[in-house]
């Protein structure tokens, strides 16, 4: 196929994977971001000398970041280094009480036995099943499903696997303990959805998790961000920050270019869009050329919880072991709680937290001596009636209280960084339509064709990467949504399994979760 000009608009991990892909086949790849530096949701804050991860911090399929690297004959090592965490995750009850959440087997046993002992044979049988959902799902999730066919081909595996079931519900099936459920059922929540309705092939990431570790990237996200321009730069791509947007130039079926918000236009032959999809469709192309795709279409889907996140530096260290990594704080209220802020009930008075503490890991996010944190809560997007500019003061004193009385002590004292966005950061800056953190819901009805496509519809060289687009948010799903785009634009590439071998990561005759991407095994 002949090289082509291609525009690729955002720079999330959907966007960089796209461009590093498509510029190590020989296109001419320019790369659009809004932003004054490359990220999208992976962002990168710099305050008084802490570095805070703006967005993603949980780092599940190392493989897939590798596979770009050697797309383009290098060596991900080269440009960013990786580390397992331990444990994955630890997780507080609403009275303080922890349970540590590891890949092994014994030792998560261990931790069940101290809250329930008749879970641990349960527990077992959970785990055992996820590894069929796990090779069924990761088989799927870099299918492009545009035509309806492609649906009903996969529809008896997915009746097979329950998926109509939810995620809480496919848990409860094996887990009685209530905490440990909430423990088991929480991960929808990481890619946008409610564990209430997300649909149950998504416990595939306990099985991920189990296999593969959760992996944090020396230098934070932000690290893996920067060895990904390096690596696209470095393939001859073209990156220009500070430049928006305004229009995607349509003449028939095709997309021939973009519309800065300062007037210059940019030709191409393709257009990827790793901006958010409804904002797109809604915003950057004229409502006469979208018979498919049009505003109603995307009003009447159902949108992602929107999150209000605090990141902040103390000149205090809290290494003290009470807190690790990733730290997942509850609430008393579970299904209550997710029930009124996935359906936009206003702002719940309490809340749930993700607590990271990434200098437990890595002192480099800090200044010697001081300790970088972020603290997030999921939050109703902004079909809630909720006035953020009155309302985000005192949510963020709530939420800072309450660390301090039970958490860290001393905290507010010792604060000398602090930022904070919510979900106007996330309509404005972002671009996410409503606020949303995540776009689309993971629920079964808008998974795979019923979710927008790879490529449009209404056109036939405009294609989506992202989390609003097949197969889903969370960094896994972004950079599965690019190998789409990539083969969709210039067909099948390379076999990772030799790369794989060639760096010691095979898993035995299991080979590598990219054997079962690229149908090597």
């Amino acid at each position: 196929m002949n090289n082509q000009k291609i525009i690729v608009i955002g720079s999330g991990f959907g966007g960089l994977a796209a461009a590093v892909r498509l510029a190590a086949r020989g296109h001419d790849v320019t790369l659009l971001e809004k932003r004054d530096k490359l990220g999208g949701r992976a962002y990168t804050y710099e305050i008084n000398g802490f570095k805070f991860d703006g967005g993603p911090t949980v780092i599940t399929a190392p493989w897939m970041l590798d596979e770009l690297w050697a797309a383009a004959g290098k060596n991900r090592e080269d440009y960013v280094q990786f580390v397992q965490c331990e444990p994955f995750y630890r997780i507080f009850n609403h009275e303080g009480r922890s349970f540590d959440y590891n890949g092994d087997h014994e030792f998560t046993l261990n931790q069940i036995d101290q809250w329930n002992p008749d879970d641990k044979e349960g527990y077992t049988r959970f785990i055992a099943s996820t590894k069929e959902i796990f090779e069924t799902g990761i088989a799927l999730i870099d299918k492009p499903f545009l035509k309806v066919t492609d649906m009903l081909k996969v529809a008896p595996d997915l009746i097979r696997l329950q998926s109509y079931r939810s995620v809480y519900s496919y848990v409860a099936k094996y887990i009685k303990n209530d905490f440990l459920r909430r423990c088991f059922s929480f991960h929808p929540l990481l890619i946008g959805g409610n564990p209430f309705n997300a649909a149950s092939l998504y416990v595939l990431i306990h099985y991920l998790e189990r296999e593969w570790g959760i992996h944090y990237a020396l230098g934070g996200t932000g690290a893996i961000v920067e060895g990904l321009e390096q690596l696209f730069t470095d393939l001859g791509g073209k990156v220009r920050v500070n430049s928006e947007v305004e229009e995607i130039i349509i003449e028939g079926r095709k997309a021939t270019g973009v519309r800065l918000k300062d007037g210059t236009t940019i030709k191409a032959d393709a257009v990827v869009s790793n901006a958010d999809v409804a904002y797109t469709y809604m915003n950057m192309i004229p409502s006469q050329y979208r018979r498919t795709n049009s505003d109603a279409a995307f009003k009447r889907k159902k949108y992602s919880m929107s999150l209000f996140v605090i990141y902040f530096g103390t000149k205090k260290r809290y290494n003290t072991g009470t807190l690790a990594h990733h730290n997942i704080i509850l609430s008393e209220r579970y299904k209550e709680l997710l029930s009124e802020i996935f359906g936009n009930k206003g702002l719940p008075e309490d809340f749930s937290l993700y607590l990271h503490m990434p200098t437990l890991t890595d002192p480099s996010m800090a200044p010697e001596g001081h300790e970088a944190f972020y603290v997030l809560s999921p939050v109703p997007h902004l079909g809630a009636d909720i006035d953020w500019n009155a309302a985000a003061p005192k949510y963020r004193d709530a939420i800072m209280n309450f660390l301090e009385e039970n958490y860290l002590p001393e905290l507010q004292e010792n604060i000398v960084a602090e930022h904070r966005i919510d979900p106007l950061h996330f309509q404005n800056t972002l671009n996410s339509y409503l606020g949303s953190a995540f776009s689309v819901q993971p629920t079964l009805t808008q998974s795979a064709w019923f979710r927008p496509h790879n490529r449009s519809e209404d056109f036939d060289n405009l294609y989506f990467v992202g989390a609003g687009t097949h197969p889903g948010a969370g960094v896994p799903g972004v950079l599965a949504s690019a190998k789409i785009v990539d083969e969709l634009i210039g067909g099948p590439v390379y076999q990772p399994q030799a790369a794989a071998k060639s760096r010691g990561e095979t898993k035995g005759s299991e080979g590598t979760p990219g054997d079962l991407l690229w149908g090597t095994r």
